[in-house]
């Protein structure tokens, strides 16, 4: 009797237990944590560049290049190429919303120092003592010069984030510190005559590009990106050498390719995703 009252109890117990089990409610899993771009930030980039210089005469023509005036709009040089490193720093502020959309604004500056030469095609005379014009020197004997020191950017961003990735579109204005310099590679006796005329200025333009950035932690990041600029032509020795010597317009263009690291302040805490 005993052995058959203990059978019913195990009997029991197996049926009863499930049972009792599906009536308990269930713990709910932990929310998902998504990580959040949403905050200011500053950071460091280093890089490189590759750019293009167009040369043309502007409406300001000097006198005696090789004996012939040049024309207005007609190109001083062949297209002058430049390429070099280059790092600075950048920062901004972004806000993420509607799930993984993000909008924001970031400012950089970065140095540089790049230059390229080309052949004036026209020869032009050298002034020697009392003002005397010696030549005129053969075409290709003196050239130009253009240095870029300096480029800073003011740019929105448009992205989309996957938890810790990034991408992102970006826009905005461009400006360059751009020296130009003129000046004779003919040697005589007593060494080289002439003027080598220089001018830095200021040139503007815009730029686009886009990037990808990867979070990551304790606010770190780290980013790729890809930026073409453009830059208005700027007119050097419209009044400062004439009328030795003839103005000239320069148009910048070049392709900035960069890597850098961010650290974000936060605004608001992580992102709790939803069931």
């Amino acid at each position: 009797m005993k052995k058959f009252l203990l059978g019913s109890v195990a009997l029991a117990a197996m049926i009863a237990g499930p049972a009792m089990a599906a009536d308990m409610p269930l713990k709910a899993p932990p929310p998902v944590v998504v990580y959040s771009w949403t905050g200011c930030y500053v950071g460091g980039h280093v890089g490189g560049k590759s750019s293009r210089s167009d040369l043309t005469y502007g409406n300001t023509l000097g006198i005696g290049f090789g004996g012939v005036v040049p024309v207005a709009g007609a190109n001083v040089t062949d297209s002058i190429y430049m390429s070099g490193a280059l790092v600075g720093a950048q920062i901004g502020c972004q806000y993420q919303f509607a799930g993984g959309w993000l909008i924001g604004v970031e400012g950089d500056g970065s140095w540089t120092q790049s230059d390229g030469q080309g052949a004036i095609f026209a020869g032009i005379p050298a002034i020697g003592a009392g003002g005397a014009a010696i030549g005129p020197f053969a075409p290709g004997t003196y050239r130009a010069q253009v240095t870029e020191h300096w480029m800073a950017t003011a740019r929105g961003k448009l992205g989309y984030a996957w938890d810790k990735w990034l991408v992102y579109v970006t826009g905005g204005g461009a400006w360059a510190g751009v020296r130009s310099t003129a000046f004779s590679s003919a040697f005589v006796a007593g060494g080289n005559l002439g003027f080598a005329p220089l001018q830095e200025q200021t040139l503007s333009g815009w730029t686009v590009g886009f990037g990808a950035e990867y979070a990551l932690g304790y606010g770190w990041s780290i980013k790729g990106e890809y930026l073409y600029m453009d830059f208005s032509n700027k007119t050097y020795f419209g009044t400062t050498i004439a009328p030795i010597f003839s103005e000239y317009n320069l148009h910048l263009r070049q392709s900035v390719a960069r890597f850098g690291m961010n650290y974000k302040f936060d605004w608001a805490g992580p992102v709790v995703a939803k069931y």
